[in-house]
């Protein structure tokens, strides 16, 4: 018999507070009055004191809010909303309140080293930013928030890394340094699935840092040398090809000279070596004819 347990997730809600500016005025009326009790002899002392502590009790939960700031309530350990209004605020002082910064945050992962699609290791780091949305899942549901998001960052890295080769994908697949914008919208979609539990959204993710590991960087860079040479033989041989067509071409069109096939062959073997070798070419002239 299989038991499934649920886990109640908690959600933020406003709180109810006062407006601080208010209270303020209110203990700047007991101050007075308590210096006035005072002013009339021992007898009204007593009083005055009472004002006082009265005062610095209800002093005791006046609290500031700043913008993008917001303070969690909490009465014996019950959930009872969170404050994001900005300015002076007030609560009743038994209330424990709990700040919480829902500011954009930026960060840069460590550089992970990780194997791409095709088994080769690779060194790759991201740039994440987010911000923390739900405050009460974010103090409430996970133990250190910000420790999560991290750990979780590094997770999902790794994981969409495995899904890419650095580079050279096959049928058009998009790779890792070629199509980072398709990379950095996985990862994030990736990301936001494994942080939502913590009540946090991730607004961004790049790809800050993508290189082969040393111990393969040497031969990498050697192959993609070799790649990118064999491609401009491709282009160069492409070309001087498509020359030599349109010449014979021509030629035939304008009748400037009748060639069979031994001298067009002798032809196209003069201009391909022309066209096609890595030094200016050396004319020679021939006296005689191709036959002799």
């Amino acid at each position: 018999m299989t038991t499934s347990h649920t886990i109640d997730r908690t959600g933020e809600r406003p709180a109810t507070t006062l407006n601080g500016g208010l209270i303020l005025i209110g203990l700047i009326a007991l101050a007075l009055g308590a210096l006035y009790l005072f002013s009339l002899g021992e007898t009204m002392a007593p009083w005055g004191a009472a004002l006082v502590v009265l005062g610095g009790l209800i002093g005791a939960g006046l609290y500031a809010v700043q913008p993008n700031l917001g303070y969690a309530l909490t009465l014996f350990g019950d959930y009872k909303g969170t404050d994001r209004k900005a300015g002076l605020r007030w609560v009743a002082p038994w209330y424990l309140r709990k700040k919480i910064s829902l500011r954009v945050r930026n960060i840069t992962s460590e550089v992970l080293k990780v194997n791409d699609k095709r088994g080769n290791p690779i060194e790759i780091a991201a740039n994440i930013v987010w911000r923390v949305t739900d405050s009460a899942q974010a103090l409430f549901d996970v133990d250190d928030y910000q420790t999560f998001v991290n750990i979780q960052i590094e997770t999902a890295l790794r994981e969409v890394a495995t899904h890419y080769a650095y580079d050279h994908g096959e049928e058009d697949e998009p790779t890792l340094r070629a199509d980072a914008q398709a990379v950095g919208d996985r990862l994030r979609v990736d990301l936001q699935s494994r942080v939502i539990v913590a009540g946090v959204t991730v607004d961004e993710a790049h790809l800050m840092h993508l290189a082969y590991a040393p111990e393969i960087a040497g031969a990498m860079l050697r192959r993609q040398q070799a790649e990118a040479v064999l491609a401009a033989r491709r282009t160069i041989v492409t070309g001087a090809v498509n020359m030599v067509e349109s010449a014979l071409m021509q030629l035939a069109a304008k009748n400037v000279v009748t060639l069979d096939d031994e001298r067009k062959a002798a032809m196209v073997s003069n201009l391909l070596v022309v066209l096609c070798g890595d030094r200016d070419a050396q004319p020679v002239v021939n006296a005689g004819t191709l036959y002799s």
